[in-house]
């Protein structure tokens, strides 16, 4: 649609009350029921690697005998990782790169559900 179609949707002069509804049902169908991967993907990568790299930071200054004992454990996961100030980093990267593809999978799971209940009218 145009921008003066969409305009046109809103002005009761031009439109039928029924067509404005039906209008505007299909508009916000279109706009709310999908959702951008990419998108996602970088807000969810982003908060995964600012948990991790904010998280082995706060062991890392809290310190004492034994650091992040848990913490510790990502490095099973991310090679390279450790209760270090650079191992936050490579943590976050890793996290922010498991968070993108989370985050993108769930996107391309969630507009290919929309897609099958459009179809089907539910």
């Amino acid at each position: 649609m145009t921008h003066d179609e969409t305009n046109n949707l809103y002005d009761p002069a031009v439109a039928e009350p029924g067509a404005v509804a039906s209008r505007e049902e299909e508009l916000i169908r279109h706009a709310v029921l999908r959702l951008n991967g990419n998108v996602l993907g970088f807000v969810v990568g982003t908060i995964f690697a600012l948990a991790v790299f904010l998280a082995t930071n706060w062991l890392v200054l809290k310190g004492g005998e034994v650091v992040g004992p848990h913490m510790r454990l990502l490095d099973q996961f991310y090679w390279g990782y450790s209760v270090t100030f650079i191992g936050s980093f490579i943590g976050a990267a890793y996290a922010f790169v498991t968070g993108y593809v989370s985050g993108l999978l769930i996107g391309w799971i969630y507009n290919a559900v929309v897609l099958l209940r459009s179809r089907t009218g539910k």
